[in-house]
């Protein structure tokens, strides 16, 4: 029965995926007798939204809709005969699947011989061919930065209407859910003292006005949060702030009396969501500040109007360094989440070995523990539970077609998080669930001693995150071993869970790290087809000492959850190294142990026993 059942899922599998790939064709057919009406020879489809999301609502998911391809980051281009996808390398493997027998070519952004999107079209198309966009969901700085690149290979870049409001049937709505009010015991500073900052920083500019168009940015600036895209509690809005007043563009009927009461309280105007443009259009001021990441038909129509200061929105490193009343809600937030987060480990090395778990009801089972937690408001991010070569793809969701039994041998990927009122979390562990391999013992102590290392940076201020990306990296480098990804990002407050503007990664973020900020760290080791390995902890930038070489910084853990010490190779670590750790797991048992049972204290105090 169970063959059975298994060839007819396959089978079920297979068919649903000729189908897609024929339903892909159809949609690239008709995208192109689109673009033979207006006349252009290629057309460029973005992840983004007009608000530079990272993640998007299905409204705006045009590259997913197109492709296939479900992956956050990638880009399509679809010419007369041809088609292509650039992606990272977190997505290779699950591009290449998903993007077989569609006609579509995958390009392996970042790599040495790939070409770029302006490159590969300069071979394919005609001096003079017109290349389209939508400038919705394409920022200021990405066009101007392609019709650069396209003028050098003789090509024009032009704007054009969004071509899927006509080919896309039954394209979703945009979001209609309502924001609510974030009080100030959890966000630590007022609506009108946020906006005073705002203010102040316009005046430093010399401009009139500010069009703020990220969505986290908004939802900060007025303490209000929402539900409109999976994750990330923001609201599909725009907030136009002068010296004098603020207007936030939204779609009317989200509103309820409490937020309308609310917005009129602190003088803040609402407008309808579409009337924006038009707005712009009309400014009678003499300038606006934009970010460049504000999408590039907005930035058209307040140049109509208005001089443009084009500058980063003073709100990103506001809101990216937390107050105090943030930074306790954060520590708040890891203690229980720790608590869920030990409970669930717990369980999984009990249940493992049934053999009836997989990555799915690990997922579940994760999900139910974190809800039980006081302020839960659901998870910052889909969990990325990878069982082995599944751990491989280092942003692999599993799927009820691709869902693997857990057995108990080798390495479980975990990387998850949640979001509560009064904090974001975001930790990856690897866990062992059996015997593992000498080979994956090594990797695993190879991140390890990576993780400890940028753990343990003190740095002195004006440092970036480019500069420490290399402590996490140099034990792999030294074994012929790199990953692709970012080490660290910033985490939100009840935010998005990738925040900026500062990160730790190889290619150059100017930011510096400063206290109060929260970065997480996260190298990782991917061997295709066989096992990943990651470990991650989300950490707070706080002052360390002053000498007379000036003051410098270092990272207190945020994150509470003990590290499987059963992959460790000790012979591999320093006596400082293991001594790091036993702290850190001292740490943990003190912290969690109080808010658990005596059995699970038991658990935990041997999890965090010394090396």
């Amino acid at each position: 029965y169970a063959d059975s059942m298994f060839n007819f899922n396959l089978s079920v599998k297979i068919y649903r995926s000729i189908a897609m790939k024929e339903e892909i064709k159809k949609r690239i057919i008709s995208l192109r007798a689109f673009m033979k009406r207006q006349g252009i020879a290629a057309f460029i489809i973005p992840s983004t939204d007009p608000h530079s999301g990272e993640y998007v609502p299905e409204h705006w998911e045009s590259r997913k809709w197109t492709s296939g391809f479900t992956g956050s980051a990638g880009t399509v281009v679809i010419t007369k005969d041809k088609a292509g996808l650039w992606t990272d390398s977190r997505y290779f493997l699950q591009a290449s699947e998903q993007l077989q027998d569609t006609g579509i070519t995958l390009f392996k952004d970042r790599l040495p011989d790939t070409p770029t999107i302006a490159e590969w079209l300069g071979e394919v198309l005609h001096s003079g061919d017109k290349v389209g966009i939508d400038g919705w969901v394409n920022t200021v700085a990405e066009v101007e930065s392609l019709r650069i690149s396209l003028a050098s290979k003789e090509l024009q870049l032009v704007s054009v209407d969004d071509p899927f409001n006509l080919l896309w049937e039954d394209r979703p709505p945009l979001p209609q859910s309502s924001p609510f009010i974030l009080p100030l015991e959890y966000s630590g500073m007022s609506c009108s003292d946020k906006l005073t900052l705002v203010r102040e920083s316009l005046c430093r500019n010399q401009a009139d006005g500010i069009l703020i168009s990220a969505l986290d940015e908004i939802a900060w600036t007025l303490n209000l949060r929402g539900s409109d895209i999976h994750c990330n509690p923001v609201f599909i809005s725009y907030l136009f702030i002068t010296q004098t007043d603020a207007t936030l563009y939204i779609l009317p009927e989200k509103l309820t009396a409490e937020v309308k009461a609310y917005l009129t309280q602190n003088q803040i105007q609402t407008k309808d969501y579409t009337e924006i443009e038009n707005d712009l259009l009309q400014y009678k001021g003499n300038s606006i500040q934009l970010s460049p990441e504000t999408n590039y038909t907005l930035y058209q129509a307040a140049s109509t109007s208005a001089s443009i200061i084009k500058q980063p929105s003073p709100i990103r490193l506001l809101k990216a360094v937390k107050n105090e009343t943030e930074i306790k809600g954060f520590h708040q937030a890891m203690v229980r989440d720790g608590v869920a987060m030990v409970r669930f480990l717990i369980w999984l090395k009990e249940n493992v070995q049934s053999g009836m778990e997989t990555e799915l009801s690990v997922d579940r089972k994760l999900y139910e523990l974190r809800s039980e937690q006081c302020l839960f408001q659901g998870i910052s991010f889909d969990t990325i539970a990878g069982y082995q070569e599944h751990g491989a793809i280092v942003h692999y969701e599993a799927t009820p077609e691709t869902s693997s039994i857990l057995q108990a041998k080798g390495l479980l990927l975990l990387d998850s998080g949640a979001q509560y009122l009064d904090g974001t979390t975001d930790i990856t562990r690897t866990i062992v669930l059996g015997e593992v391999s000498d080979e994956q013992k090594t990797d695993y102590t190879l991140v390890l001693k990576g993780f400890i290392a940028l753990s343990q940076a003190e740095f002195p201020q004006g440092t970036c995150g480019t500069q420490l990306d290399v402590l996490a990296r140099q034990f792999m480098w030294k074994a012929g071993i790199n990953y692709g990804h970012g080490t660290g990002h910033g985490v939100g407050h009840f935010l998005n869970v990738h925040e900026g503007p500062h990160q730790i990664r190889m290619n150059h973020i100017p930011t510096p790290l400063q206290p109060g900020m929260t970065i997480t760290n996260e190298p990782g080791i991917y061997k295709s087809g066989r096992y990943g390995i990651r470990t991650e902890n989300t950490m707070l930038v706080v002052p360390a000492r002053e000498t007379e070489f000036g003051v410098f910084y270092k990272f207190e853990p945020l994150t509470l959850c003990p590290i499987d010490k059963e992959a460790i190779r000790i012979d591999l670590l320093t006596d400082e190294e293991i001594e790091w750790l036993n702290s850190y797991h001292q740490r943990v048992y003190d912290t969690l142990s109080p808010m658990l049972t005596s059995d699970e204290q038991n658990w935990l105090k041997e999890a965090t026993a010394r090396l």
